[in-house]
C-alpha cells in the first residue's frame, strides 16, 4: 500500500477510534458519577497514552539488533510525547475554535484540576530532566529518582479521585449529550456494554496509532533522518493524535475541562511513568536535541500555568504554545 494512502487510512480509523472512545467515556463517567476531572485527567489520558507507552517499551524490550537505535527511539519517544502535548496539541485546540471564539475567546476548564495537572508534570519533569546529569554510577540515585517519579504519579491519582466529590456537587460533574453509540444497533445501554465500546474505542486508537507510526517511519527512512530525530519529531506526532482528536472534539463541543484535562492529564502520565522507564531502561543522557525538547516542554507547561494564575485562559494564549513547537522545528531541522 502507497505511504500516503496508509497514512489517509489510518488517520480515518483513529478519527472513528476517537469518536466511539470519547462517547464511551462520558457514559461510564456519568454512570460512575465521577468529575469531568477524573473522566479527562485520569481515564481519558490513560486510555490515549497507551500508544506512545507501548511505542518506547517496544523499542527497549524488543526493537532492532542495534541496542544504540532502541535507546535512542525509546528516550526520543518518552521525551517527544509531552513536548508534543504542551506545545502542539494545546494549540491545535486553539485553532479548532478559533473562527467560533475569536483570538480573544476564552476557555473554562475547572481551575483547581488543571492548575493540579501542570504542578505536577511540571514536577516530575523537571525531575526527569534533572536525572539526566546523574552519572550513571549513581545507579540507587537514578533508582530513587525513578521510584519517586512512579509514587508522584500515584498521588496525582489520588489527589484528583479524592477532589471528584466536591467538584460533582459543584457541577462539575461528567455529562454526555449524545446516546451511546453501541444503542444503535440494538445493544443496551448498561455497564457492560459502555466496557464493550471502551475496549473497541482503545483498540481502534492503538491499531490506528501503530499504522500512522509504521507510515511515518517508512517516510522518514526515504528523508534519512536519525532514529533520534524520527523518534523525538516524527512518532510523537503520530501516537498523539489520540489525544489531540479526543480534545478537538470535546473542546468544539464546550467540554473545556474534559479537553484540557486529556492532555494535561497525559502530560502527566507521561511525565512521570515513562521517565521512569527511560531512567531504568535506558542511557537517560542530555544530549542537543533532548536538551532543546526538554526546555521548550517545560516553557510550554510554565506558560500555561502562568496564564492560568493570571485569569481565564484565551484563544491566543494557547498558540504561543504552537510557537514553541515551530521553534523547536526550527532549531533541530
Amino acid at each position: 500500500m502507497p505511504i500516503l494512502l496508509q497514512l489517509i487510512l489510518m488517520l480515518f480509523v483513529i478519527l472513528v477510534a476517537a469518536e466511539v472512545f470519547t462517547n464511551a467515556l462520558e457514559h461510564l463517567g456519568e454512570k460512575l458519577g465521577i468529575s469531568e476531572g477524573v473522566t479527562g485527567s485520569v481515564f481519558a489520558a490513560v486510555g490515549t497514552a497507551l500508544p506512545e507507552t507501548i511505542i518506547p517499551l517496544m523499542a527497549l524490550l524488543a526493537g532492532t539488533s542495534d541496542a544504540k537505535i532502541n535507546a535512542e527511539i525509546g528516550v526520543g519517544a518518552i521525551l517527544g510525547a509531552p513536548l508534543m502535548l504542551s506545545t502542539l496539541s494545546v494549540s491545535l485546540m486553539a485553532l479548532a475554535v478559533l473562527p467560533a471564539r475569536g483570538i480573544r475567546g476564552s476557555f473554562a476548564p475547572e481551575p483547581a484540576g488543571l492548575a493540579r495537572d501542570l504542578n505536577a508534570f511540571l514536577i516530575a519533569f523537571a525531575l526527569a530532566a534533572l536525572t539526566l546529569y546523574v552519572p550513571h554510577d549513581y545507579a540507587t540515585a537514578r533508582t530513587a529518582l525513578a521510584v519517586g517519579l512512579v509514587v508522584l504519579y500515584l498521588a496525582y491519582v489520588f489527589l484528583t479521585v479524592r477532589a471528584s466529590e466536591k467538584l460533582v456537587a459543584d457541577g462539575h460533574g461528567t455529562e454526555t449529550d449524545k446516546p451511546l453509540l453501541l444503542t444503535h444497533i440494538g445493544l443496551p445501554k448498561n455497564s457492560v456494554v459502555i466496557a464493550i465500546q471502551l475496549l473497541l474505542g482503545v483498540s481502534l486508537l492503538i491499531g490506528g496509532a501503530k499504522g500512522f507510526i509504521y507510515g511515518v517511519e517508512s517516510g522518514a527512512k526515504v528523508l534519512g533522518i536519525s532514529a533520534l530525530l524520527l523518534s523525538l519529531l516524527i512518532v510523537p506526532i503520530a501516537t498523539e493524535l489520540p489525544e489531540k482528536i479526543n480534545s478537538i472534539l470535546w473542546i468544539r463541543r464546550r467540554k473545556d475541562t474534559l479537553a484540557f484535562g486529556n492532555i494535561t492529564g497525559a502530560m502527566v502520565f507521561q511525565g512521570t511513568l515513562l521517565p521512569a522507564i527511560g531512567i531504568m531502561l535506558t542511557p537517560w543522557e542530555h544530549g542537543r536535541e533532548v536538551l532543546i525538547g526538554v526546555t521548550l516542554t517545560l516553557l510550554g507547561a510554565l506558560w500555561m500555568r502562568a496564564v492560568l494564575v493570571r485569569g481565564q485562559i484565551q484563544v491566543w494564549h494557547l498558540l504561543i504554545n504552537g510557537a514553541l513547537y515551530i521553534t523547536y522545528l526550527a532549531i533541530v531541522l
